[in-house]
């Protein structure tokens, strides 16, 4: 049993609510999925579930419990600097009290607070789970022949990886991550924010390509999209990556832009992307759908695109362009350069058919409702037939969806 004085326990009862930003006590967790009698919760990554412990030692005065515990982290991760902060924490409470994390003389303030900053959003992401029966709204359609998607909840501090199970997205995991040290958002060259938007991996860089800060690799994503360009947005560079050898983790905000994991998370995660073209949303905060919702929206949707190409199908141009806002613009066409253009090619067609395979459906992030298509055109008609990969931005607009943007993707 513990002796130490009722002010040394008053102050790491003060250390653990500063830490956790009053968060109320979280009742027993079911790790994984499929135990008997308990709700089926997220599998975890990372060093989470001991911190967990942890917290919990401390909350219930069992200091030498939690500095055991600690120990079994760092043996685990030796550079985590978090772990290290809050050893120290525990060791100078035999003798002082505390009142914060990171009561550390003479320890710049700047690193403390950013060290407090971690250990708020990763217990909170721990404490705080999407429930398991819930989608991420952005992923309304996957093709069949995408296997894998990524969800970045910046507002989190955390990185979803979902598996295509016939077009619908099934939980794998979650990472804590760091993004631009000012913020989301991004703009231009060198601003350090990190984008928002829906992008694509195009590839992996290997660590022996790259310097060490980039620690197990990276791999880039297609930012500036389409959208970026058409908002004026400029930049390059902006990739999920590792960190430097000698560090286990940055604090939440850290990156000049980019979307940074752990080394042992970013070498799991790459275990099912390996550099493949896989979807990456970056969202301020991810929302959540029951699958009722999820498949409403979706349907609705799906109902917009397919009328799309039965009224392109039917060569009566104006239903067509019913479609299109008058916001349009595409290759140097506003709207009404590309309705003149639609309106003299269907003229001169006897007939036309338009498939559509392989659909991406995605909910951009941000505050205006916007969906981007891709999708494999086949298009064929009495004089011209071509196949080619089409991308789409749909916004609603008084209740309807209209495309704002289209291209070759």
């Amino acid at each position: 049993m513990s002796t130490r004085s009722p002010l040394v326990r008053r102050a790491l009862a003060r250390l653990l609510r500063s830490a956790l930003l009053l968060c109320s006590l979280c009742v027993p967790l079911a790790i994984g999925s499929g135990q008997s009698g308990s709700a089926v919760r997220y599998s975890d990554g990372g060093p989470e579930p001991m911190l967990e412990q942890v917290f919990r030692q401390i909350e219930h005065k069992r200091l030498d419990l939690a500095l055991e515990q600690v120990d079994a982290l760092l043996h685990l991760w030796p550079n985590f600097r978090l772990a290290h902060l809050i050893r120290g924490d525990l060791l100078l409470a035999r003798a002082s009290a505390l009142t914060t994390i990171g009561n550390a003389p003479n320890a710049p303030a700047d690193r403390l607070a950013d060290l407090r900053d971690e250990a708020i959003v990763r217990i909170r992401a721990y404490r705080d789970k999407p429930p398991a029966d819930r989608v991420p709204r952005h992923l309304l359609q996957l093709p069949a022949d995408q296997r894998h998607a990524v969800v970045v909840d910046t507002r989190r501090s955390r990185l979803y990886l979902y598996e295509n199970i016939d077009g619908r997205p099934r939980f794998v995991a979650d990472w804590y991550v760091s993004h631009g040290r000012l913020g989301i958002e991004k703009m231009r060259e060198g601003d350090k924010k990190t984008p928002v938007g829906v992008y694509q991996v195009t590839g992996f860089l290997p660590p022996e390509r790259l310097t060490d800060f980039y620690g197990a690799g990276a791999l880039p994503i297609n930012y500036p999209n389409a959208w970026d360009r058409k908002q004026g947005r400029n930049g390059h560079g902006i990739w999920l990556h590792g960190t430097p050898s000698d560090t286990f983790s940055r604090p939440p905000r850290a990156s000049d832009g980019c979307v940074v994991l752990a080394n042992p998370d970013f070498e799991a995660l790459n275990q099912y992307l390996r550099g493949e073209p896989v979807t990456v949303v970056i969202s301020d905060q991810v929302e959540w759908l029951t699958l009722d919702d999820w498949q409403a929206e979706r349907k609705e949707f799906g109902q917009a695109l397919e009328q799309w190409r039965l009224d392109w199908e039917s060569r009566d141009t104006e239903r067509l362009l019913s479609h299109y806002s008058r916001r349009f613009s595409a290759d140097g066409k506003d709207y009404e350069a590309f309705a003149r253009n639609k309106r003299e090619v269907n003229a001169a067609k006897k007939w036309i058919k338009v498939d559509v395979r392989k659909v991406s459906t995605l909910r951009n992030p941000g505050r205006d409702e916007l969906v981007v298509v891709t999708f494999e055109q086949d298009y064929r008609s009495d004089n011209v037939n071509s196949v080619m990969r089409k991308q789409q931005y749909w916004q609603k607009e008084d209740g309807r969806w209209r495309i704002v943007y289209e291209g070759a993707a």
